[in-house]
């Protein structure tokens, strides 16, 4: 067998292959692209046998995805993708000096499948839709996070100069807010505001019932007395924020794009009923736990493989007489939070869910770990829908002879 190490950059990749006794064959540097990944293919060829297989070669790579990833696994080599934590921390075993090169990560990625595959998970072997439902959810989830950070900003900028903005409108990101901010961003033009103006302005915006009262409020509030900031600022703050008005308008606008994305490609996967049909999972939330769980059906081996995977599954740290229970820092963090947003939806579609959150609050937990210790659960009885390809069922997922009080049964 060969073992390639993997260190990839923006536009290279440095390449080291061993052999079984771990000697090295090859270092070399590779350009990012079509012509790196031909050289890397014949560097192998170079070292494989005729009788030899494509599954005979070994890659580790510090990235699940890519063009690139798609080469090696069309080749048929194993691939796995090492997360960068467990990659530095298997780095200190080859010293502890702290030093740190590209050629010396690639030798240490190999090392590391050479001698420790067993504890990593090769890279699935996902289907084309559900690769496709990946990409489009990603998209959408990074494109609402910047939304968010967007709007933190526009909201620290209005406390500043602006407070009675942010009184008259509880959501900075809805289209009410943002008519209205684009419309008045100082307080003297929001002083200037008639009802009339800014009915007008809602319904343009896409409000179709009750402009008139929303309009009366609104004016009502930036009408009201408040603190001044310093005359001078006040034009670079209003500039600040039209600028900032009109990019998380369009943000919105891609958002609604990309979510309708999400959906169409997440309703031709032949598991998607599977998904709806748990408590909390919709078109959008469906999508992403589909898209960051795969739908290679052998990459869970069972229940708890797939609970570790999805983060909610806590860690026990015991030294001597302590022992602690914490909830799991390292994560795939798009998953974590699909599934805490299924939690929380659940609660209200499942009694049997809304039991057993219950449970943990009455025994101390505080509402994000009972929120934790749920998600984990339904985790568990997703993964026994897909295996069986059977739809959701409440009375089986939360059998009433069942002791869902204990944190075991779990």
């Amino acid at each position: 067998m060969l073992f390639v190490g993997d260190d990839w950059a923006e536009d290279h990749h440095d390449i080291e292959i061993l052999d079984e006794t771990g000697r090295r064959l090859v270092r070399r540097r590779l350009p990012e692209g079509a012509a790196g990944i031909a050289g890397l293919h014949a560097l192998i060829a170079d070292h494989l046998d005729d009788d030899d297989e494509p599954g005979e070669v070994v890659v580790g790579i510090e990235t699940d995805r890519g063009p690139w990833v798609q080469a090696l696994l069309a080749a048929g080599y194993l691939v796995y993708a090492i997360n960068p934590l467990q990659a530095a921390r298997y780095r200190e075993r080859h010293g502890s000096s702290g030093a740190k090169s590209d050629p010396g990560d690639a030798h240490v990625l190999a090392e590391l499948v050479r001698l420790d595959r067993e504890h990593h998970r090769p890279v699935a072997g996902d289907s084309a839709i559900a690769e496709h439902v990946k990409v489009v959810a990603r998209a959408h989830q990074s494109m609402i996070w910047s939304r968010q950070r967007q709007t933190s900003t526009l909201r620290s900028m209005l406390r500043e100069y602006y407070p009675a903005a942010l009184a008259a409108f509880d959501d900075l990101a809805g289209r009410d807010a943002l008519a209205v901010l684009a419309l008045a961003p100082t307080p003297a033009e929001g002083r200037r505001l008639r009802v009339a103006r800014v009915a007008k302005a809602l319904r343009g915006a896409g409000r179709q019932r009750g402009a008139d009262t929303v309009a009366a409020r609104v004016v009502e509030v930036l009408r009201s007395e408040q603190l001044e900031a310093h005359p001078g600022v006040v034009g670079a703050y209003a500039a600040s924020v039209k600028a900032l008005v009109a990019v998380i308008g369009e943000l919105a606008r891609q958002c609604e794009v990309l979510q309708g994305e999400v959906a169409a490609g997440f309703g031709r996967h032949p598991d998607a009923e599977i998904y709806l049909s748990q408590p909390g999972l919709g078109q959008v939330l469906g999508a992403r736990v589909l898209a960051e769980f795969g739908d290679d059906p052998d990459r869970y081996a069972d229940a708890r493989a797939r609970k570790n995977y999805s983060g909610m599954a806590p860690v026990t740290r015991a030294s001597g007489k302590t022992r602690v229970v914490l909830a799991r820092h390292a994560r795939n963090r798009r998953l974590a939070d699909a599934l805490y947003l299924q939690a929380f939806a659940a609660l209200t579609t499942s009694p049997g869910a809304r039991a057993y959150y219950d449970a943990h609050r009455d025994r101390g937990n505080t509402h994000h770990q009972a929120l934790r210790a749920l998600a984990n659960r339904l985790v568990g009885i997703l993964h026994g829908c897909l295996r069986h390809q059977r739809l959701y069922d409440e009375n089986t997922a939360w059998p009433p002879a069942a002791d869902h009080t204990n944190p075991a049964a779990a």
